[in-house]
């Protein structure tokens, strides 16, 4: 799901936000705030979290991305990683460095089917980023205001003057991914702790949106369950200093035979 944001992010304006799992991270503190410390209900705090989120990444954008418009590609990715860093040193002067746990009605819960035993916690994982994934399809497919997103990502001077208002597509875009980050942090949080540093998923959500191509929400996915397969497999297989290191390997690997990615999107710019 944080590879969702990549994607998201990149289709709409071709940066890179490296400080997409961190945007989760602090949606996992923010869902541990409203549900754990203000007992609101599960759903009620779930909604809270994405728009109190999505209201974070339009102020981010309008602070510090929109000012970046016309600049290099690697000042704005520089933009990012400082951000994250930013994020991560607000967690830790707001919520402390200690762990947290989030406790909701799935947790615990097991689905046994024969010898097959799942928590419900990975089912709401897998669940809740299909749900995502079809909604974006959908909304970038078939919505005038997806179409738009996708527009001014193509051309912004084309976008612009056929009426299409490219600042306010931009920071649409950022507002999503960063609801779908905090998305994220609710789903993970009754799985792993949460902690400041759990926003370095996002380096890896990076690489299964690379294997996947950059680009393409499906590929986001796929890519996901790849890297995912890999390392547990290389934990059963191999040492533990390669298992670490496994979903890399695959990136390493795409990027030599097949850079675009598993499903690469069409590059060619649209007038």
């Amino acid at each position: 799901m944080v590879a969702l944001g990549f994607v998201l992010i990149y289709r709409t304006t071709e940066m890179v936000n490296f400080a997409q799992g961190d945007l989760m991270m602090l949606g996992a503190f923010l869902a541990y705030s409203l549900i754990e410390l203000a007992n609101l209900p599960l759903i009620v705090g779930l909604l809270g979290t994405m728009m109190a989120m999505a209201l974070i990444g339009l102020v981010l954008e309008r602070l510090l991305l929109r000012p970046m418009i016309g600049e290099p590609l690697f000042a704005v990715l520089m933009i990012t990683i400082g951000l994250g860093l930013i994020l991560r040193t607000v967690a830790v002067a707001v919520w402390g460095a200690e762990t947290k746990t989030l406790d909701t009605p799935m947790s615990g819960g097991v689905l046994r089917l024969g010898g097959l035993s799942i928590g419900y916690e990975n089912l709401a994982v897998i669940g809740g980023t299909a749900l995502c994934c079809g909604a974006l399809y959908l909304f970038l497919r078939f919505t005038r205001v997806g179409i738009a997103m996708q527009a001014s990502s193509q051309n912004q001077k084309a976008a612009y003057f056929v009426g299409i208002p490219v600042r306010r597509m931009v920071a649409l875009a950022w507002a999503v991914s960063a609801a779908i980050a905090g998305l994220a942090g609710v789903l993970v949080a009754p799985i792993s702790l949460i902690d400041p540093m759990m926003g370095f998923i996002g380096i890896k959500a990076f690489a299964a949106a690379i294997v996947g191509g950059l680009g393409s929400l499906a590929g986001a996915m796929v890519g996901g369950l790849l890297i995912g397969v890999v390392e547990q497999l290389a934990g059963l297989y191999l040492p533990p200093s390669l298992a670490g290191v496994s979903g890399y390997g695959v990136l390493l690997i795409m990027l030599l035979v097949r850079p675009e990615g598993l499903f690469p999107t069409l590059q060619a710019k649209k007038v």
